[in-house]
């Protein structure tokens, strides 16, 4: 039988770091499905400007072993838990999502799957530090366009 992994995050710019992380989330079973954070919750999450969802999504579908990628919901990341009925839930080293919470969400919504941290990080790779940079040198991160969506201030 088919195992689902779902995993998430903003994915503002995809680098090595990401790259790695998702392979690593992978490991967990057959079909990686990837959730890009909605507009309305990355605009509220980072301090650096981001990029629409649809770019980041289509920056995502690139990765040859990523199979699935889809936007999150603007209000319940949930939905998209119950749509696809993952077997396991993968979080990153540094994503602040508190794992008893998100079990006591899994057991409400009669889903059974495993959480699992990756507590590995590719050193040297951070969004933030890289955002600041190609900010800082008043540049966009190659491959993104525009920094915030036409119809958005």
């Amino acid at each position: 039988m088919l195992k689902k992994v779902l995993t998430g995050g903003v994915f503002n710019i995809v680098h090595p770091g990401h790259e790695f992380f998702l392979k690593k989330a992978k490991e967990f079973g057959d079909y990686l499905i990837v959730v890009v954070a909605s507009n309305r919750t990355a605009y509220t999450t980072k301090k650096y400007p981001v990029f629409d969802a649809k770019v980041r999504k289509e920056n995502l579908e690139k990765l040859d072993f990523v199979d699935k990628v889809v936007i999150g919901d603007d209000y319940d990341f949930m939905k998209i838990v119950q749509k696809e009925k993952p077997d396991f839930i993968v979080l990153g080293c540094d994503q602040k999502i508190n794992e008893n919470k998100l079990k006591k969400m899994i057991l409400k919504a009669g889903l059974k799957c495993k959480i699992i941290r990756i507590k590995e990080k590719l050193k040297g790779y951070s969004t933030s530090k890289i955002m600041e940079t190609y900010i800082k040198n008043n540049r966009h991160p190659p491959g993104c366009g525009p920094i915030r969506p036409k119809n958005s201030h």
